[in-house]
Parts: structure tokens; sequence; C-alpha cells
């Protein structure tokens, strides 16, 4: 894998310099500012990047005997919210250069040798594939780290207990989110198949075709699962609870588009009654009219605070305790994956998204 990385790009004769692979997760990475050649730059508008990418965790997945260290899954972590990849030979006296430069772009370097570094260059993997430096950090921007703090704080004050240990999240400057069309279309799929199976559980079964004729621009936007689902006569019960659930997955969606106030405290089950009002009374070309996302900085703060909680109900769940301050681990299930796919968590499609804690 390194091998081919060094490759991967010609460049001009830089025998003197310090080849260097950077791996950027900000979306704007700043001009270096200090003597380079620069081998190439490219961000995920080039086809090639996410496919090398796969790549590369795969193989720090599989070094090392394939055990998942702290430091190497945040590696990895940091590998699949990658932006900008650069490819950069630097003249050996202007390493203090480069480092102020990874800090901005939020970059750990791929050197030579195999090994992984942080910005400050301190080993974070080294080419033998065990931990490095202990006092290298994968990096995270300052506002995730931010974040993270003033999530802890309002789990305390809840006596929430979770590790310090849990990473920081995407944060402002490596944000890609749904555009907002994108957010209501999915919102509608999700409202047809949930009300479909609330009817199922019900014993009162709406029909498919009726729910066309009401809802016709929700089922452009179903997911091959939801096709599935719709086109049984008589699914399982575990599949109707499984889509039943979403309606705590469409209140997040509203949410961020401005229909509903706020997100409660994740201890009981959505408003139903409110969250199709919202869709029944206002119709699709009304929610339409209306498309609005709300500020990054507010999304954002709930997927790190909903992240922290759902792994607390997680724990619970194999302590087999009660999970704290009464938090309801298939809400936040629900709200882990909506919140996940809006920013696009792992470049997953609705039906293959995943809530790791």
């Amino acid at each position: 894998m390194f091998n081919r990385i060094k490759q991967l790009f010609s460049s001009k004769d830089t025998s003197n310099h310090i080849l260097i692979n950077a791996y950027c997760t900000v979306a704007d990475v700043p001009k270096p500012g200090f003597p380079h050649v620069l081998n190439a730059r490219r961000d995920l508008s080039n086809r090639e990047l996410q496919p090398h990418l796969n790549g590369l965790m795969n193989h720090l997945a599989q070094a090392g005997g394939g055990k998942m260290t702290q430091v190497r899954y945040h590696t990895i972590r940091h590998v699949q919210r990658v932006r900008q990849h650069v490819s950069l030979s630097i003249e050996a006296g202007a390493m203090d250069g480069f480092t102020a430069w990874a800090e901005a772009a939020n970059a750990i370097a791929f050197m030579e040798n195999g090994s992984v570094r942080d910005p400050q260059g301190r080993i974070l993997l080294p080419a033998s594939g065990d931990d490095g430096d202990p006092k290298a950090v994968v990096p995270y921007p300052q506002q995730a780290w931010q974040r993270k703090a003033r999530s802890e704080q309002l789990l305390a004050a809840r006596k929430i207990v979770v590790p310090a240990t849990l990473p920081p999240l995407v944060s402002e400057p490596e944000l890609r989110l749904r555009m907002p069309e994108d957010v209501l279309r999915r919102m509608l799929a999700l409202f047809v198949v949930a009300i479909r199976a609330e009817s199922l559980s019900g014993g009162h079964a709406i029909a498919v075709d009726e729910l066309k004729k009401r809802f016709p621009p929700a089922f452009a936007g179903l997911t091959d699962a939801e096709r599935a689902f719709l086109a049984k006569d008589a699914p399982t019960e575990q599949e109707t609870t499984q889509f039943l659930w979403r309606y705590e997955a469409i209140l997040v969606l509203q949410w961020v588009l401005g229909l509903q106030e706020e997100l409660p405290f994740a201890d009981a089950i959505c408003d139903v009654a409110s969250i199709s009002r919202t869709v029944i009374e206002r119709g699709t070309e009304g929610l339409r009219k209306q498309l609005a996302m709300r500020p990054a900085v507010e999304i954002l703060d709930a997927l790190d605070l909903h992240y922290r909680q759902h792994w607390a109900t997680r724990q619970a769940i194999l302590k087999k305790a009660a999970a704290p301050a009464g938090l309801n681990d298939g809400v936040l299930q629900e709200r882990h994956h909506a919140l996940n796919w809006l920013v696009h968590f792992e470049d997953r499609d609705w039906d293959e998204v995943d809530t790791p804690t």
C-alpha cells in the first residue's frame, strides 16, 4: 500500500526532498506556504479518490495483525472523513512550515517509510503496525473538541457518564450536509413507509396504491429496502416494527428543515400525530416552498450529543442494566441514523448508514 502511495504521482526531481502524502479532512485546504513541490492534489470530485481511501482503510485495518487499537480505530475514522489528498515533496528544512499547514488542513501524514504521523510529526502508527508515540494525537478541528466538551457537560448534568476517550465527530470545516430538497424527499419517503407500517400494526392496512395517490413525490425517493417493504402484502412483524420506528428519523429530518421546533430529550417516543400533521396539512408543495435548513452548528451539536447518548444506551444493554436518565435506545438508533445520513457519514446511502459508537 505505501509503495503504491509513494509512486501514485509523478513529480519533478525531488531526490533531496521528503515525500509526504497528506490526508486532509477540511473542505478548504490552505495553500502551502513553505518550500515544496506539489506532486498532485485531488478531492472527492475525483472518482479515484474514494476507492483509494477505501483501500487505505482496509490496509490500516489489516496492519498489526488485524488488532484494532484505539489509535488505529481513530486513524481509520480520520481517513473516512478525508476530503482532500495532497502529495507533497518537502525540503528537509521546511518541516516546521508543513506542521503549521497540516494543523490548518487537519491532516495526517503518510511517510515514505510506511509510518503514519500526526501534524506535529509524531508517529501514530509505525510501519511495523504497532502503536507509535503515546503523545501522538489523531487531529480534529478545534470546533470538534469544543463541541465534545459541551456535550459532555450536558450529559454530566443528567448524570449520564461517557468515557472521555470517545472521539470528537465531524465539525464545520469538514462538513458536507445533504441538500434541503434531498432531506425533504427522504423525509417524505420515510413518512409513507411509516404510515404503512403503522396501519399494518393497527390491523387497518392502508393500501400502497392509496398512499401513491396521496403522496406521489414520496415514492420517487424510496430506497430498495423501502420498496421491498411496500411490495409485501403481509410483511413480517419484525419488518413492520422496523419501519414503524422510522417516525423517530422523520422527526429529526423535520427538525432539520425547521418544521419542528426542537428535538426533545431522547427518553420517550416522538409525537407521531404532530409529525403527521406537519406533512398532511402543508402538503408536498407547501413543504417545498418553505425549504430551509437549520444552521450547521445546531445539526452538528445534535449529532455529537446523540452519538454519546447512544454509546450510553448500548453499554447499558450490554450490561443488562437500565439506561441512564431513562434514555430510549430505539429512539437514539433512529435519530443517530438520520443524523449520520445528513452529514454523509462514511458517504453511505440511507439503507447502508451505520451508527458505530
